[in-house]
């Protein structure tokens, strides 16, 4: 029964609360109802075991997660990511995107890459990427160009600007469709952002005054309500701060 679900909604749970969707005997010959389990929730047979502490949230009309402030990266497949290039070993790269291991870069993952037209890739370089291999048991597997050979968005950035890191819960909340941080921050500056779902973030605006101040407001967003968030952007805008 999704009932003992939609009433945690917005509660704080821990790792080890159990929720129970067997249904009653008198009540079988209905249909079981359906639950997408994301971040945070593992699904074992009827029941739903909570793995992450945070709080619970909800989308229409089945999705659960559990929204958290994790620090540690996890890679998952199809995650778009902010990647160091930390080492070239043959043909492969190596890249550093904050998880427990290394992940693998072939140069041919450029869009436009030969054999002979290689591209120019050095140590230390930052690069937007996919994940297309992501599980414990293998090396993870970037690629800079989608499923139609495009670099779409993807490959080597980051002359000029500034990296940092942030936690998970509020690259969520930037990379959000109608993200009301982004917004409030585009009345102030204009500026360039690249959000990676591993928690890096890299920003450039027209001057360094102008980069770190952008930067030292998204790090203050982390445990701020809107009101607050509003507050502070209007007294920055204003010259008070």
């Amino acid at each position: 029964m999704l009932s003992c679900f939609k009433d945690k909604v917005g509660d704080v749970l821990l790792p080890g609360d159990v929720f129970s969707f067997q249904m009653p005997e008198s009540i079988t010959d209905s249909k079981p109802e359906k639950v997408v389990c994301g971040p945070g929730l593992r699904r074992n047979g009827d029941e739903v075991l909570v793995c992450k502490s945070g709080i619970l949230r909800h989308k229409q009309p089945n999705l659960y997660w559990i929204d958290s402030q994790q620090r540690r990266y996890v890679p998952g497949k199809g995650e778009s990511v902010i990647g160091i290039i930390a080492a070239k070993s043959g043909d492969i790269f190596k890249v550093d995107v904050g998880g427990s291991e290394q992940a693998s870069l072939s140069y041919l993952a450029f869009e436009g890459a030969t054999k002979r037209n290689r591209p120019n890739v050095q140590v230390g370089d930052l690069v937007y990427s996919q994940f297309i291999i992501a599980n414990k048991d293998m090396e993870p597997e970037l690629v800079c160009i989608d499923s139609c050979g495009r670099a779409n968005g993807m490959g080597v950035f980051g002359a000029g600007g500034l990296l940092f890191k942030v936690s998970l819960g509020l690259v969520r909340r930037l990379l959000a469709p109608q993200s009301e941080i982004a917004k409030d921050l585009e009345k102030m500056f204009p500026f360039e952002i690249v959000v990676g779902m591993n928690g890096r973030v890299w920003v450039k605006s027209k001057t360094i005054q102008q980069t770190l101040i952008v930067a030292n407001l998204l790090e203050s967003c982390e445990n701020m309500t809107a009101q607050q968030r509003q507050t502070l952007f209007r007294r920055v805008a204003d010259g008070s701060i």
